[in-house]
C-alpha cells in the first residue's frame, strides 16, 4: 500500500544521512521511477526532501529537520506499533511486521522491548476472516465492485456494492459500501458474507459520507425493558451492559432497565439466561418469551 510505503520511506530518510534511489527501489520492491514520484509526494506534503546527483548524490532530508533522528517520541511509536500488531492479526501475512521493523530501525531500544500492549481484531474465524478483509482491501484500492451472499435477520440474499471503508466497531468487522440493490449506503457484517468475490468491472466513485457508528444509529432504542434477574449473573450484565445497568433489591435480585433495538435480540438475549430472568415489562416481549419457552418444552417431550 503507498501509505505505508511513504511512511517506511520517510523513516529511513529520518535514520540516514542519505540514501540512493535504487537503495529504496530494492528495499520496497518497486522501480526507481515509483521511487521518485513517492519522493515528490513527500515534498507535497511539506516534507524538505532533497535530491543530489554526482558520485556522493542521493535522497536526504533538508539539515536541521531531524529531531534525534525521528518525529516521534517512545510513546507515539509504541502507540503506531499497537496499532500495526493489531492489523497483523486479521492479515493473512507478516506485511505489517515487516513495517513494524522498518519503523524500529535506529529507534531507542525499548521500543522493541516494550511491548505491553497486545491487540487481537481476528473472530473465532480467523482464517475466512483474513481472506474477506484482504479481498475487500484490494476492492476499495482497485475500486472493484464485491459480490456475496449475505445473511441477516429476514433471510439471505446476493448483494453488489461499491466498498469504502473496512470498520472494526462492536467486537466485529464490517464494510461500508453502495449497495447497488438499496441504492443507498449500507454497512455489511463481514462474518455473515459468503461466497465473497471482487468483480472485474470498476466503479467511478462518489461522494462518500463517513459511516454513522453511534449506537442510536446502527441500533436505535425502540423498546423499553424492565427485568429481574438473579444476582450469580450480576458479572454478566457489568460485562455487557455496565454497573449502572441495574439496581440492587432488598432481596438480592437486580432490577435491570435498557432499551433495545427490537424484539428477536431481546429474546434470545433473555432466554439465554435460562430461569435466572423475568422479564416485567414490556407485555408483549412477555408473552412471545413465554410462547418460546412453551414451544421449546414441547418440542423436548415428543417422543
Amino acid at each position: 500500500m503507498k501509505i505505508d510505503r511513504l511512511i517506511g520511506i520517510l523513516s529511513i530518510l529520518l535514520q540516514n544521512e542519505k540514501v540512493t534511489a535504487p537503495f529504496l527501489a530494492e528495499k520496497f520492491e518497486v522501480s526507481r521511477r515509483t521511487i521518485n514520484r513517492d519522493i515528490e509526494d513527500l515534498c507535497k506534503a511539506g516534507i524538505p526532501v532533497m535530491t543530489t546527483q554526482g558520485v556522493n548524490g542521493g535522497i536526504s532530508i533538508m539539515s536541521g529537520y531531524k529531531v534525534d533522528k525521528t518525529l516521534l517520541t517512545g510513546s507515539e511509536m509504541q502507540a503506531i506499533l499497537a496499532g500495526l500488531r493489531s492489523l497483523d492479526s486479521v492479515s493473512g501475512n507478516n506485511y505489517y511486521a515487516q513495517l513494524m521493523e522498518k519503523l524500529k530501525t535506529g529507534a531507542s531500544d525499548d521500543i522493541g522491548t516494550n511491548n505491553s500492549m497486545l491487540i487481537d481484531l481476528a473472530s473465532w474465524y480467523k482464517g475466512p476472516l483474513s481472506h474477506k478483509i484482504g479481498v475487500i482491501q484490494d476492492a476499495i484500492a482497485m475500486k472493484r465492485h464485491i459480490s456475496f451472499t449475505y445473511y441477516g435477520p429476514k433471510g439471505e440474499s446476493r448483494r453488489k456494492i461499491e466498498p469504502y471503508y473496512l470498520v472494526f466497531q462492536w467486537s466485529s468487522w464490517y464494510v461500508w459500501g453502495w449497495c447497488t440493490d438499496r441504492e443507498d449506503f449500507r454497512l455489511f457484517k463481514l462474518n455473515r458474507m459468503d461466497q465473497l468475490m471482487a468483480l472485474e468491472n470498476r466503479f467511478p466513485g462518489r461522494e462518500v459520507p463517513p459511516p454513522d457508528l453511534s449506537d442510536k444509529k446502527i441500533f436505535p432504542a425502540e423498546i423499553k425493558v424492565k427485568a429481574l434477574f438473579d444476582k450469580d449473573v450480576k458479572w454478566r450484565l457489568i460485562e455487557e451492559y455496565g454497573v449502572y445497568c441495574f439496581t440492587e433489591q432488598p432481596d438480592g435480585k437486580l432490577l435491570f432497565e435498557w432499551d433495545f433495538t427490537y424484539g428477536d435480540s431481546i429474546l434470545s438475549w433473555f432466554l439465554s439466561f435460562g430461569d435466572k430472568a423475568l422479564v416485567l415489562e414490556p407485555e408483549d416481549i412477555r408473552r412471545k418469551l413465554a410462547e418460546t419457552a412453551e414451544a421449546i418444552v414441547k418440542k423436548y417431550k415428543r417422543k
